[in-house]
């Protein structure tokens, strides 16, 4: 039997089909890709609540269109992205590592000499779909402050999954609660 759950995000709803983590427990997906319409929206209004900054950062993948909405509303003609893998053109590549809980695996997220650079000294928004256990978030935070020498200004996400909603580090839109093996919110 498929499930849903239906979240209101500041104002605009949708129904996300959960699906299971472990035997005992499920997350409801959100996904940006090809929803332009909620893109938009969550863009424009953690904008509203965004702290000055100079850049936005994010990781490789869900959360890209966010980052170039937020971007692209705030007047501003850059965004950087963590990726997932080391490409050809990256030289000199700073790395941290992260386990998602939607990966289930250990990843690396990795910015060449260029994307390092344009970090240096500037105040970063660092930004995410969905905020869960808080590794990506922490990866991030490495990279900006620690390898590139970045000032962290603030950090968002549209969602905030279980525990993670409760902190008083990160701007979020909604609270996406987890869920038992019968779709029942924890």
């Amino acid at each position: 039997m498929i499930m849903y759950y239906s979240i209101d995000i500041a104002g605009m709803k949708r129904d996300l089909k959960l699906f299971p983590v472990s035997d005992d427990l499920q997350i409801a997906a959100f996904i940006l890709f090809s929803d332009v319409e909620i893109t938009q929206h969550a863009a424009k209004k953690l904008l509203e609540l965004a702290p000055p900054f100079d850049v936005i950062f994010t990781a490789e993948a869900k959360s890209i269109p966010l980052a170039y909405e937020m971007a692209r509303q705030a007047g501003q003609n850059d965004y950087i992205i963590a990726r997932k893998g080391v490409k050809v053109y990256m030289e000199d590549v700073v790395q941290a590592s992260v386990r998602s809980i939607t990966t289930q695996n250990d990843q690396t997220l990795n910015l060449g000499k260029a994307e390092a650079d344009r970090l240096k000294g500037r105040r970063v928004l660092i930004i995410d779909d969905v905020i869960s256990t808080g590794a990506s978030l922490q990866a991030m935070e490495e990279l900006v402050a620690d390898k590139c020498g970045g000032i962290v200004a603030g950090r968002m996400a549209v969602l905030a999954e279980g525990d993670a909603f409760e902190r008083d580090d990160i701007t979020v839109l909604a609270k996406l609660p987890l869920f038992d093996k019968d779709g029942n919110p924890l």
